[in-house]
């Protein structure tokens, strides 16, 4: 009897030190976890190491932020098609309303009037909108070429910067094992 306790003592035993390793190892990784948290949002770090990449990320993020993108297309667009028209003075009320009683007082006629000079307007500049819509299709397909270069490289560049490295790590795993001591 006495041996059949002993076993049961020693599996007993070899038990619980089995938890307090895992509960050890656990510690362990908890205190690396945070570390490496800690570590990858560390931006004044990074930013100490690595000024030319922190300058250029927020050079390359202000830019998006105030059109950069478009007002460049829109240069290279003026510079390659020219610059275009600015646009007219607008029509006054009154004399929009004076044009329209001079073509009469009868309003489908008058309807009907302006109907025709629309579509007779658009059949003339048929071939400008075509050239326009040609411009606009050879931009999207530029875009498009551009775009998953851009999110490739915006990916590379936020993975580089939440990574945490070693000197950064090893110091936060460092203050967290001091803090808990």
């Amino acid at each position: 009897m006495g041996e059949g306790t002993e076993s049961a003592r020693a599996e007993v035993l070899a038990a619980r030190a089995e938890v307090l390793a895992a509960r050890g190892r656990l510690d362990e990784e908890l205190v690396r976890l945070e570390a490496s948290a800690r570590a990858a949002v560390d931006v004044k770090a990074k930013v100490k190491r690595n000024p030319v990449k922190a300058a250029g990320a927020a050079a390359g993020a202000g830019f998006v932020l105030v059109g950069g993108p478009k007002r460049v297309l829109r240069g290279a667009r003026n510079a390659i098609f020219g610059k275009p028209d600015p646009l007219p003075k607008s029509m006054l009320p009154r004399e929009i309303d004076a044009s329209l009683r001079k073509l009469g007082g009868d309003g489908a006629r008058v309807r009907g009037t302006i109907e025709r000079d629309f579509a007779r307007y658009l059949d003339e500049k048929a071939p400008e909108r075509k050239q326009r819509d040609l411009v606009g299709i050879i931009g999207g397909l530029l875009l498009t070429a551009g775009r998953p270069l851009a999110v490739r490289y915006g990916k590379q560049l936020a993975a580089d910067m939440l990574r945490p490295d070693g000197p950064s790590f090893q110091e936060q795993i460092d203050k967290i094992r001091n803090k808990r001591a």
